[in-house]
């Protein structure tokens, strides 16, 4: 049995990913007739529809927004340093701030690196410069289009 769940890519009529949307809203989607689809599952069939892989806008969405600087998550954070360590290398699963939210440091993606638990916690309640842990990545403030890419 097939469930109807999880999500489709969505490009836009120029081929840029815009990001994903849900299983439902992709099939709503291509009833309304705004998408094609772009990339199917094989020959499987939904109604009269090839099952979405990824969809394709018909018409072209002007995406200015899409280049306006991105809200901060702490996924974003971890996908910004492609899950690596910003002191080691190593697998990243935490966020560490630069500078400690004890000593007034913000949750904001100029203050955050991803960082793996042993670099976290012999960092501890210190700066980079305080630990003698040297970055391996400058963090920086990425746009909505480029945390939809790494979605």
């Amino acid at each position: 049995m097939t469930t109807l769940t999880g999500t489709v890519l969505l490009y836009n009529a120029s081929f840029e990913p815009l990001g994903r949307v849900s299983f439902q809203h992709a099939v709503k989607m291509l009833v309304r007739q705004v998408a094609v689809v772009h990339e199917a599952h094989g020959e499987r069939m939904i109604g009269p529809y090839q099952w979405p892989r990824a969809l394709r806008l018909v018409r072209y969405v002007a995406t200015k927004w899409l280049y306006s600087p991105a809200g901060y998550t702490r996924r974003g954070v971890l996908a910004r340093e492609r899950y690596h360590c910003a002191y080691c290398g190593n697998r990243a699963n935490t966020i560490d701030h630069l500078l400690p939210r004890s000593r007034g440091g913000t949750w904001t993606w100029l203050n955050t690196v991803a960082a793996c638990g042993p670099c976290n916690e012999r960092k501890g309640n210190k700066t980079p410069q305080e630990a003698g842990m040297r970055l391996r990545v400058d963090p920086w403030h990425p746009t909505r289009a480029q945390v939809a890419a790494w979605s």
